[in-house]
């Protein structure tokens, strides 16, 4: 059972609940452990660090890094970065682990502490289970680095550049006449996607970029579209892009101002790499979180679908095991294994702006590939402890019963614990949204009732 390690890594309030000692913990025990089931043994343990633009993200650096220098690591701290930038920098640099300070979507008072691999890959469980062994008893660590041995601190915000010059080269071609709308979310991608559009000739506008360290997704960003559709019908743009506060997930916006997801915009990018002969095995790899409209309009497209739990790390490990190219979450994490090893929104971004300037088609035309569903997802607050009795209750296992035989095999229930909060998320989904709401609140409210 973990204790500080959830869906995303270790998150909480920040200097509350992750606090700087904490930090420094991870930093310390993660470094240690990561070092030894590196692929990279030679020389100096080496890490990179980035972060988000919270006004916690300075405090809980400097304790990661000091924990990373305690036991004789090199702490490389490019700054403010998109996530999937330290994926791929510790990837490209073979260094033993990268570290991101972030909370990804969630408000400002709370931060993060996530991890990559040697490889640029998210930890196995088994890896977050051996970092939390030490976090509690930080003397295992018998290990002392003194005199030389102890790590430096080093600074360079170049290697941001250095992503952005790989984005910059996955499009075969510019941008050049294309009108894009950026909505950077106050956070991580406000430099690193304007940067990039331009560089490729885009047209460019930006909303929510201009971050002060409390305003990252406050109404922005991927969560909260609505002030990006008004921007693009404003600019004229052909499209508008949202992020989420590190920039691995994106959100779409077409030239009329509508929103579409991510699971049109994965069905969007499957079929034109099928077209090309780049999406092996012409599958596409989702969670049980995507659309019913998804899976009806994939098997007209000649598309596959493998699911599997909620969460980007669940949508990884099958690509991995099975050599998959494409993956994702209607939440806009879309991974494009050719390219990245983790969700980059910016990428993604990328990508589906190349396919709509060579399509000559209008985003709002390449959306109707797909017809959505309704879907109600209501959030019932419970103790945390609790977040998981739903499966065990038989009060609220008959209600989830009654509804589904209620739906009669047109539409689905799907209960599943926040890994962040104290909640529980109740997803219904069906033809007839105001009978699905009705459902649905009535199900939460059991929830809460239960397990508040």
């Amino acid at each position: 059972m973990r204790k500080y390690f959830g869906t995303d890594g270790v998150r909480g309030i920040a200097n509350t609940e992750l606090t700087p000692d904490l930090a420094f913990r991870l930093g310390r025990a993660g470094a240690y452990v990561l070092q030894r089931h590196s692929e990279n043994k030679e020389g100096k343990t080496t890490v990179f660090i980035g972060s988000d633009t919270r006004i916690s993200k300075d405090m809980l650096s400097s304790a990661i890094a000091a924990g990373v220098m305690s036991v004789g690591g090199d702490a490389i701290d490019i700054g403010v970065a998109p996530t999937p930038a330290i994926a791929y920098l510790t990837k490209k640099h073979r260094a033993d682990a990268g570290i991101v300070i972030s909370a990804s979507h969630n408000p400002m008072e709370y931060n993060g502490i996530k991890f990559f691999n040697s490889k640029g890959l998210k930890l196995d469980d088994s890896i977050e289970l051996e970092i939390e062994s030490y976090l509690d008893d930080m003397d295992r660590i018998d290990t002392v680095f003194s005199h030389e041995n102890i790590g430096m601190r080093v600074y360079n915000e170049g290697y941001v550049r250095e992503y952005e010059d790989f984005l910059s080269g996955v499009l075969k071609s510019d941008l050049k006449g294309f009108k894009v709308t950026l909505d950077c979310a106050n956070g991580a991608s406000y430099k690193v996607a304007p940067h990039v559009f331009e560089k490729l000739g885009a047209e460019v506008k930006c909303i929510s970029n201009d971050p002060d360290g409390t305003n990252i997704n406050r109404n922005c960003g991927s969560t909260h579209p609505e002030n990006l559709c008004r921007a693009v019908i404003e600019n004229g743009s052909d499209i508008g892009l949202a992020y989420d506060g590190d920039a691995d997930r994106l959100i779409a916006v077409d030239e009329n101002g509508n929103v579409i997801d991510g699971d049109k915009i994965m069905l969007i990018c499957a079929k034109y790499l099928k077209k090309i002969g780049k999406l092996k095995s012409d599958k596409l790899v989702v969670t049980v979180m995507s659309n019913l409209g998804l899976h009806v309009a994939s098997e007209r497209e000649g598309i596959k679908l493998e699911v599997t739990s909620v969460g980007d790390r669940y949508v990884l490990e099958n690509m991995l095991e099975n050599g998959y190219s494409l993956g994702g979450e209607q939440s806009g994490h879309m991974i494009f294994l050719d390219y990245n090893t983790t969700g980059d929104g910016v990428l993604s971004s990328l990508i589906l702006s190349e396919i709509i300037k060579e399509s000559g088609k209008k985003l709002s035309e390449l959306a109707t590939i797909m017809e959505i569903f309704p879907q109600v997802l209501i959030n019932a607050k419970v103790r945390n402890e609790k977040k998981n009795a739903y499966m065990t209750d038989e009060i609220i296992k008959n209600e989830i019963s009654k509804l589904e035989s209620e739906m009669d095999g047109r539409g689905r229930v799907l209960i599943r614990p926040s890994g962040t909060e104290p909640l529980v998320r109740v997803m219904l989904e069906g033809q007839d949204k105001d009978i699905i709401t009705q459902m649905a609140r009535k199900l939460a409210d059991l929830i809460e009732q239960r397990l508040g």
